[in-house]
């Protein structure tokens, strides 16, 4: 039997950052992944090319948008480093988190001391290729041939939900105005400059895949995120504000689509990753103050308020309704502006996340600052909602 992982030294976020999201037709991919980089890096109070001993690469597409694979190596030249580690983590739209929870694997096990996380998608100057990359997560033989894509199958859970739970057109439409208001708060999400939206703009927008029009669905979008992580007991090396990784979990059902997922509107695979992330950092859902789901659409927000346990089952409708994930509700969602609005470059998500609640912990988040945030979540889904990944963030040591 393997090593207990979770019960050896802790593990630190001592750089995060991200790029501006939207169309990044000023600078290549390389260019990109530099300035993600870049962006960490600035965070970090001193570190040397020797310190970093991983190097993480999460994308999902470049083979189809930009023509480049092999793209670890890539960073690793653009980098300047020589790690023990490289690694190019694809995993969908997860793979963000998925690389950081391999990175923090390897500290945690001792292989390493230090990694660098780059995610990085170029998506927007060619959105015929992104579509294709989108359009082959699902199960390509049996499910996209016959018309199942990520708009039609999460259309199916939104219809699915209204019908057994009462979850409503408006319910939705309020997950897109407050994450517009997020967004606006927050100078590198896609639609900061768009501003805020009305009730009314949200509901009327164009359909898409109904019930859900354009308002419901995230963008594509270029951009890239890093984070740096080492072990806990050097982190203070790097930082006065290290953040701790004080749970993680992972969960996948066996299912490539929509035809073998046990439910459509409860996530089981969700509520087991986020279950092992909960026990592993010891604390209850009511115990997070902010929180960063995967808003790939309104209605998976809405699902993962209910499975990631911040209200009862059938009731995310009116969680939202209430105005408790708003900046100045009950519980905080998507303060970036999330995937709806910040923007959704599928390798970079998940460390966008990541980088979003490390600014919150270290109360550096500006206009949309959560007061007093000490524990935060991040959660990460890819596929049909088959692949969750839940982290558990704290700016306090145990």
């Amino acid at each position: 039997m393997g090593k207990d992982i979770s019960m050896s030294s802790d593990v630190a976020i001592v750089g995060a950052g991200i790029t501006k999201f939207g169309k990044r037709h000023d600078v290549t991919y390389r260019e990109l992944l530099a300035e993600a980089a870049a962006e960490a890096i600035a965070t970090v109070d001193e570190i040397r090319p020797s310190d970093i001993e991983g190097l993480y690469v999460s994308a999902s597409m470049p083979e189809l948008t930009v023509d480049q694979a092999h793209v670890g190596n890539l960073a690793a030249q653009e980098l300047g480093i020589t790690p023990k580690i490289v690694s190019r983590i694809e995993m969908a739209c997860s793979s963000g988190s998925t690389a950081v929870r391999n990175a923090w694997a390897a500290i945690k096990s001792g292989l390493i001391d230090t990694a660098i996380i780059v995610g990085l998608e170029k998506m927007t100057h060619n959105p015929q290729m992104a579509n294709k990359g989108l359009c082959i997560v699902p199960d390509v033989e049996y499910e996209s041939i016959n018309g199942i894509t990520a708009y039609s199958g999460f259309a199916l859970a939104a219809r699915k939900h209204m019908q057994e739970y009462g979850t409503t057109r408006e319910q939705l439409s309020l997950v897109a105005v407050k994450n517009h208001s997020n967004a606006a708060k927050n100078e590198k999400a896609q639609f900061h400059s768009m501003g805020e939206i009305t009730l009314e703009k949200a509901m009327n927008a164009r359909m898409v895949s109904d019930p859900l029009n354009l308002f419901d669905c995230s963008p594509i979008t270029d951009g890239g995120a890093a984070v740096i992580l080492t072990r806990g007991d050097i982190a203070k090396e790097f930082t006065d504000q290290p953040i701790w990784i004080r749970g993680s979990g992972q969960s996948i059902e066996p299912s490539l689509g929509i035809s073998n997922i046990r439910s459509i509107t409860e996530w089981h695979a969700l509520k087991k990753a986020a279950k092992q992330a909960y026990e592993m950092a010891n604390v209850k859902p009511s115990d997070i103050d902010v929180a960063e789901t995967h808003d790939c659409f309104t209605i998976a927000e809405i699902i993962e308020y209910e499975d990631l346990g911040f209200t009862k089952k059938g009731t995310g409708g009116k969680f939202i309704e209430d105005g408790e994930s708003r900046l100045d509700g009950s519980l905080p969602v998507n303060t970036s502006g999330g995937l709806k609005a910040k923007g959704h470059p599928i390798g970079a998500t998940g460390l966008a996340q990541i980088a979003e609640i490390t600014s919150q912990l270290r109360g550096q988040a500006g206009k949309r600052q959560v007061d007093d945030a000490k524990i935060g979540l991040t959660h990460n889904l890819a596929g049909f909602a088959t692949h969750h990944v839940v982290h558990i963030l704290s700016n306090e040591a145990r």
